[in-house]
């Protein structure tokens, strides 16, 4: 039995007449009648009453008009899906990111274009440190990751930089280097620093250390905070500086001032990492576009 005794079938059942029923699936009314004849000998029951002006469904036939619609329909349902899916328009893709990665419009921006471009596929969104966000890519719990190097890929992984920005001083209200328009990174060597913990944000915390050990000192660091937006609230409070990814501007937090670093100051670098021989066509739409989307080098 094949889809096209199914689809004649209920041509027939639906038109009542074989005449009419050759006619809308465009054969001849002889092959259609031989066609439902080796169906109902397959089935080992008539389907139809043959009457001097069309047909009718035996009772078998009603019946089974229901079950062949049911299985049309599902054949139809499967043909669309794996259409869709074969084009990245059904499925799921999931998109780490570290935490402070979000801050910067770019990343906000291409997540929205996505649901708008592809909105028949479910995208989820998890927030985890770059070492775990790597292992979860590797192990297929998350298909794209935007983590900070440095960072060990697996073979089996790539990734590409989609964000190298600037890293400004954060200063509390009335802090002294506030004059200025901006700052050496020499004159923060007295300072006390509010950063990330490495274990947390290695990228960013390796950069601002060797941006320090560069100018000639080492930070002294008196507070550490695991989220970007607790740092700029500890900065606001008084409690030390920081430097931090040009994008915490758009916080708004109130009384923060931010201010460029003059000469070898750090940059905060974010990366795009995903399988090499990604399988999900939704999954690779997503890698494209947020490559397309993301910023010109600066």
């Amino acid at each position: 039995m094949e889809l096209r005794h199914l689809r004649y079938f209920v041509a027939v059942a639906e038109a009542l007449h074989f005449t009419r029923a050759a006619q809308r699936l465009g054969i001849g009314q002889p092959p259609l009648s031989l066609q439902i004849q080796q169906l109902e000998r397959e089935i080992g029951t008539p389907l139809l009453l043959r009457l001097p002006r069309g047909v009718e469904l035996t009772e078998a036939g009603a019946r089974f008009l229901e079950d062949a619609r049911g299985i049309l329909a599902a054949a139809d349902r499967a043909v669309e899906t794996a259409r869709r899916l074969g084009q990245g328009e059904r499925g799921s893709v999931s998109v780490g990111f570290t935490a402070s990665a979000v801050f910067h419009p770019y990343l906000p921006r291409a997540i929205r274009a996505y649901r708008d471009r592809y909105p028949g596929v479910h995208l989820s969104l998890s927030e985890s440190t770059s070492r775990a966000l790597l292992q979860a890519l590797r192990l297929g719990e998350v298909d794209v990751a935007f983590v900070r190097p440095p960072y060990a890929l697996d073979p089996e992984c790539a990734s590409e930089r989609v964000l190298d920005e600037p890293m400004l001083v954060a200063l509390p209200p009335g802090h002294a280097l506030c004059r200025k328009r901006s700052v050496p990174m020499k004159d923060l060597a007295e300072e006390a620093f509010v950063l990330y913990p490495r274990p947390i944000g290695a990228g960013l915390y390796d950069a601002i250390l060797s941006a320090c050990l560069r100018a000639g000192f080492t930070p002294r660091v008196i507070q550490e905070a695991p989220q970007m937006a607790s740092i700029i609230s500890l900065v606001a409070a008084g409690v030390g500086i920081s430097i931090v990814p040009a994008a915490m501007r758009h916080m708004g937090a109130e009384g923060i001032e931010y201010r460029p670093i003059r000469g070898d100051a750090p940059r905060a670098l974010l990366d795009m990492a995903y399988r090499r021989h990604e399988r999900s066509t939704a999954a690779r739409n997503a890698i494209a576009l947020l490559r397309e989307l993301a910023p010109p080098a600066a």
